[in-house]
């Protein structure tokens, strides 16, 4: 039993620890589709409040061929929840789930 609560504690730590929210974010190529300019290739970003980042911790790649034309993110901007945070202008993603 002590095993049980304890582990229980654990896990209620770990999760709290988690303190990021989910939020509805736009999510594509930062360079194709939301014109970031500082750096080169095409990389994952989401926009925000009408601004876009960089993300840490996924990669374009991660949901399929990014030049796909009906579900790429070089080729089009797709909704997802998220969680997260801005961290030196970047946005440090936990969790992405595809909306659309």
């Amino acid at each position: 039993m002590k095993k049980v609560v304890s582990i229980c504690g654990l896990l209620l730590i770990i999760a709290c620890a988690n303190n990021s929210k989910k939020q509805l974010v736009e999510l594509s190529c930062g360079q194709c589709q939301f014109n970031l300019k500082s750096q080169d290739g095409c990389d994952l970003a989401v926009r925000l409040d009408d601004k876009a980042y960089f993300v840490d911790g996924a990669n374009i790649d991660d949901f399929g061929d990014a030049h796909d034309k009906e579900t790429g993110f070089c080729e089009v901007i797709r909704k997802a929840e998220v969680s997260g945070e801005l961290e030196d202008n970047r946005f440090k993603v936990i969790y992405v789930k595809l909306l659309d």
